[in-house]
This record gives structure tokens, sequence and C-alpha cells, in this order.
């Protein structure tokens, strides 16, 4: 191994395959709530995912977002199991309405696989997704904002 002659220091080089999280020189652990972040940031990257976890996850997530100051639960609505080596992930969205679901799954699968593996080196064995709902843009609108008029005189 080179150090750097400026820090003598061994450099890091990120996002190798050859990722080591238990060496001679101790262990690295990886919370699952990390893991979970991850995911749920990658999940949030995909065109056509509308909002990521089921009714429950989104309720609590949407009065979160209401506290002044509250910090955006990025792990919302995924579900991750965490072994030394290896990773389980289960994800829950809420999709756009016209978009392919089964693409839409896949594409989100692909990125939350390359997400945590590049930056935990842990080794991705599944990624399960379930759609708990498909959204039209007008469904969130509250009723009576469509025109801006009162619906009573």
């Amino acid at each position: 191994m080179t150090t750097d002659p400026n820090r003598g220091i061994a450099p890091v080089h990120y996002g190798t395959s050859t990722t080591e999280l238990v060496s001679s020189q101790g262990r690295t652990i990886i919370a699952d709530a990390v893991v979970a972040k991850i995911a749920g940031i990658a999940t949030r990257e995909i065109s056509g995912v509308f909002d990521v976890g089921g009714g429950t996850a989104r309720v609590v997530g949407a009065l979160r977002d209401r506290i002044p100051g509250a910090r955006v639960n990025h792990g919302q609505g995924v579900a991750v199991e965490v072994g030394e080596k290896q990773a389980a992930i289960d994800i829950g969205i809420v999709a756009e309405y016209g978009v392919a679901l089964h693409e839409l799954a896949a594409g989100i699968r692909r990125n939350v696989i390359a997400a945590v593996e590049r930056m935990t080196g842990l080794e991705v064995t599944e990624v399960n997704i379930t759609v708990y709902d498909v959204v039209l843009f007008d469904e969130n609108e509250q009723p009576g904002e469509t025109d801006g008029r009162p619906r009573v005189q």
C-alpha cells in the first residue's frame, strides 16, 4: 500500500468493488438507518415516484413536515435487514399515474442496488418494491382550489 508523502497516510479509494467491512485493522458496522436513508434517497431520484411509503408512513411524514425545523426522514417507507456483508431492502412507493409500474420498479431496484453497494460495500441480495397507490396530480388539490372560486355563496 502506498502512502501520501504529504500526509503520511494511505489514500482512501471510494467506490471500489473490493471494499472490506471486516479487516485485520477492525470492523465497519453500517447501521440499518443508514442503508434505509441511502435507499430512500435513491428511490426518490427515479422519475415516476410520487412518494415513498404506505399510508401510515406518509401521514406521519406529512405531519412531521409541518413542524418548523423538522428534518425530512429519507428512510420513510423503507425497511432493511443488514448483516455483516449483505443487505435486503423493502420499499413501499406511490407512483405517478401513467408510469409503467414494472419498469418503474426495475429502475428503482437498479438505482438502489447501485447506490447502496457503492456507498456501503454491502452486497444487496434483494430489493422488494410494493406499489401502494397511483396518484393523479389533481388528486392532491383540495376541493375548491381548481378555479379559485368559493363553492358556496
